[in-house]
């Protein structure tokens, strides 16, 4: 049997389907300046780039390029709405909680590691239930990089052995480029999940599985001999 393996995990698009919540907060913000609101449609491909992006291209798409003088102010707006209304909508996808609880019991090391601020990352997280279940959490802010930085992925992976476990191989699960780009610089696999957001489908983007539901996931660890 291989070494317990770090499995680290994207949030958005991922384990959760975080957008109804991000829709509301970015149309808090349009509303805000009088322009049209968006769609969920529209909004699943603005998701995973951290919430200045998101807020970027919302006004945009909306006709009002935004400037930095600009984004503090609509900054404030989003993240007020979105801490209050945090888990309104969202809910984590078909099986996530059943396979993470069996995967940790077969010795695998679990963390997250998002673009999303780590305060909403903590606060988020128990809602969802997911209390506990990361030996690791890193989002945004934690450090002074953020997600492709291969740093951020060797940070996460040395903390979830911190607690025991020994060291293992590690693998990037996500949904997007920006999570496929983090494990290639971290020259580590990567699994994307094809449900997720990103405005390239993530079959298309070359990751080394590709899967349609969650709960195939044991399945793919060890088809990449990592369980």
């Amino acid at each position: 049997m291989p070494p317990h393996p770090a499995l680290i995990f994207d949030l958005d698009g991922t384990l959760a389907d975080t957008a109804p919540d991000l829709l509301g907060a970015t149309n808090a913000v349009l509303a805000a300046r009088g322009r049209p609101l968006l769609d969920l449609g529209h909004l699943r491909h603005m998701v995973g780039f951290g919430a200045k992006a998101l807020i970027t291209q919302a006004m945009e798409a909306s006709g009002a390029p935004v400037t930095e003088a600009d984004m503090p102010p609509l900054g404030e707006i989003f993240l007020a709405h979105y801490r209050a209304h945090i888990a309104d909508g969202t809910r984590l996808f078909p099986q996530v909680a059943e396979t993470l609880a069996a995967l940790k019991a077969q010795g695998a090391r679990l963390g997250v590691l998002t673009n999303k601020p780590q305060e909403l990352t903590d606060l988020l997280l128990p809602r969802l239930g997911l209390e506990g279940v990361f030996a690791a959490v890193y989002g945004a802010g934690r450090m002074t990089y953020t997600k492709p930085d291969p740093r951020i992925f060797h940070d996460v992976v040395t903390d979830v052995f911190k607690g025991g476990g020994g060291g293992g191989p590690a693998v990037m699960i996500g949904d997007s480029i920006t999570d496929l780009n983090t494990a290639r610089a971290a020259d580590a696999p990567c699994i994307l999940m094809s449900y997720g957001f990103t405005p390239v489908p993530a079959k298309e983007l070359g990751a080394d599985i590709v899967l349609d539901d969650f709960d195939q996931l044991p399945q793919a660890l060890r088809d990449l001999k990592l369980l």
